[in-house]
């Protein structure tokens, strides 16, 4: 589902009705962009000139060179994943020295905490990277499709924003999801798909920057792909992916990051791929199958 913006109902939101459905144009058409012809791919591989006979080629020493240092730099990372007894610092999760923990580009440990209602991170840390983490899990939450529905809808708002602004959040949200909107993604009142349908809305962050930061205050963009539509056959609102970033202003209370506005504009999108699209039913086994994560840095 598209998350609000300018033209959108997030953030600084000022009643605007939601988008369509990401990634569809209206009248549910699809727009295909054509790739560049002949050698000017943008994406293709450089063209190699043929080795010397006889002799190994200089670019695949150095490639076997770089595999190398590669496999010893994850080696090293995994290594230094586990808890050092003898260390005073860096982590403050517990546990045995010997206990298998995740890593994280930072190599700070990622957060573990969960609302049992919503399955949404929580208890993210009071830091620069934390900030990072909460903003990038918020993003999805906010682009799910949840917020189709009322009743998951007010509890993710109840959770992922800070209690002074969840109530005219909550009223605005209702407006724009309205029953006019959902008819649009060919949904119910209640944010059902039909029988035989499975409404699509997906996000996944490529990565997370933040603007501002304070000891009490964070900008963060997040910078997002996702895949939304309505899978089944017949769909007037079929499934196709976009490229957005949400910007998302937090503020620490009660010892874990909130949200205080969002908002979200198109891109950075890349080139589109000449992937053949999967049928309806292959979307939406996909969406049931495969579970989502935790983001953390």
């Amino acid at each position: 589902m598209s998350l609000g913006g300018d033209d959108g109902y997030g953030g600084d939101y000022e009643g605007h009705e939601p988008r369509r459905g990401r990634g569809a144009a209206s009248e549910g058409h699809l727009t295909r962009t054509r790739l560049p012809e002949g050698d000017g791919d943008p994406y293709g591989p450089p063209r190699r000139a043929p080795g010397r006979a006889g002799k190994p080629s200089r670019n695949l020493i150095t490639v076997v060179g770089v595999v190398v240092l590669l496999l010893a730099a994850i080696a090293f990372v995994n290594r230094g994943g586990q808890k050092d007894d003898s260390s005073s610092g860096g982590d403050s999760g517990g546990g045995t020295g010997t206990e298998a923990r995740p890593t994280a580009p930072t190599g700070e440990r990622p957060v573990d905490g969960k609302n049992n209602t919503t399955g949404i991170a929580s208890g993210f840390a009071k830091s620069e990277q934390g900030a990072q983490s909460a903003a990038a899990n918020y993003a999805v939450a906010l682009a799910s499709a949840d917020m189709a529905n009322s009743d998951r809808r007010h509890q993710l708002v109840s959770q992922i924003f800070a209690s002074d602004r969840v109530s005219g959040l909550q009223e605005k949200l209702d407006r724009a999801y309205s029953k006019s909107f959902l008819a649009k993604l060919g949904l119910d009142a209640d944010g059902n798909a039909p029988a035989g349908m499975t409404y699509v809305s997906r996000a996944a962050p490529i990565g997370t920057k933040t603007t501002t930061s304070t000891d009490t205050a964070a900008t963060v963009e997040v910078w997002c792909t996702g895949v939304f539509g309505t899978a089944g056959e017949g769909s007037k609102n079929p499934v196709a992916n976009d490229w957005f970033t949400v910007t998302v202003k937090l503020r620490w209370v009660n010892k874990d990051w909130k949200v205080e506005s969002y908002s979200q504009k198109d891109g950075p999108a890349p080139v589109n791929s000449d992937n053949t699209a999967s049928t309806a039913d292959e979307i939406a086994k996909a969406v049931q199958q495969y579970g989502g994560f935790t983001y953390a840095r």
